[in-house]
């Protein structure tokens, strides 16, 4: 791979954008999953695939529109998406965590809709579901590189706010953290990741990447800080190994990726187990 690496531009655009992603996707997810909006990364990932399906029948019904990039329609709807989820709360405000059902469920059967009028998949759209290492161009990956320092910076910028907020919502509003302008902004870079995500990890696969090395990470980190950490560790070897393994196989890389990070959970559940055991055992 590294030969193949040094001349073809596909590995190279597909390994850079890997690596951005296995860094950008598991440090919102550190804050997805400790707010416990894990299933929040699900809605706006079939968002996008409704915005991808809609590109194509854009692609297939209207004449002169064949260089499209879908990857921009599935991030403005992914973007729609988070706006909506936001507003849904606001409406609920009882029962906030009933805009991510709603949007998921519109974004599912919306989907189906375009795909039917599309009659039926094809291989662009088998790609974005489950990703392709070929499928990444130059521009997506400047595209991902400027989204994943975008996000890295506003994340050192309000890294004091989003670490109240995720704990503590109330005590932080009392405090004067503007937490829902924050979280708004929250939300819309965590529906740009996963939009940009989906040609290497797939939609359907993207929000494994953001919850499961968070998974792994929980079980062994002793600070929140050492979670981001061990976080992106997990999510650059899943990524890494993935994208490794899926060139060899010649198989879409979402799914080795998804399974590298699988077996990374169960080894730090396995170590947790024999840690404890072992503890017990000397009498600590």
């Amino acid at each position: 791979m590294l030969e193949g690496f040094l001349k073809y531009e596909f590995l190279q655009n597909a390994a850079v954008t890997g690596i951005l992603i296995g860094l950008v996707a598991p440090l919102l997810g550190v804050f997805i999953v400790v707010r416990r909006l894990s299933l929040i990364a699900d809605a706006l990932s079939h968002i996008t695939l409704t915005g991808i399906a809609a590109s194509l029948l854009l692609e297939k019904k209207v004449t002169g529109i064949n260089d499209w990039n879908p990857v921009f329609m599935g991030m403005t709807f992914s973007v729609l998406g988070a706006v909506l989820i936001e507003r849904l709360r606001s409406v609920y405000k009882n029962y906030e965590e009933l805009a991510i059902p709603i949007i998921l469920s519109g974004g599912i059967g919306l989907g189906v809709v375009f795909i039917s009028l599309a009659d039926g998949f094809n291989t662009d759209l088998f790609s974005y579901l489950f990703g392709s290492v070929a499928a990444v161009s130059r521009s997506n990956m400047w595209t991902v590189l400027i989204i994943t320092f975008t996000v890295i910076l506003l994340v050192f910028l309000f890294y004091k706010e989003l670490f109240v907020l995720s704990f503590d919502e109330e005590n932080a509003r009392v405090s004067g953290v503007k937490g829902h302008w924050i979280h708004f902004l929250f939300i819309l870079l965590v529906a740009l990741v996963i939009a940009s995500s989906m040609q290497v990890v797939g939609i359907l696969l993207v929000s494994a990447l953001m919850t499961l090395p968070v998974a792994s990470a929980l079980r062994i980190a002793k600070s929140f800080k050492q979670t981001i950490g061990l976080s992106v560790l997990f999510g650059e070897i899943s990524v890494l190994i993935g994208l490794f393994s899926a060139y060899h196989l010649s198989i879409p890389p979402g799914g080795t990726i998804v399974m590298t990070a699988v077996l990374i959970l169960i080894l730090t559940l396995a170590y947790r187990k024999i840690n404890t055991l072992f503890l017990i055992k000397v009498g600590v």
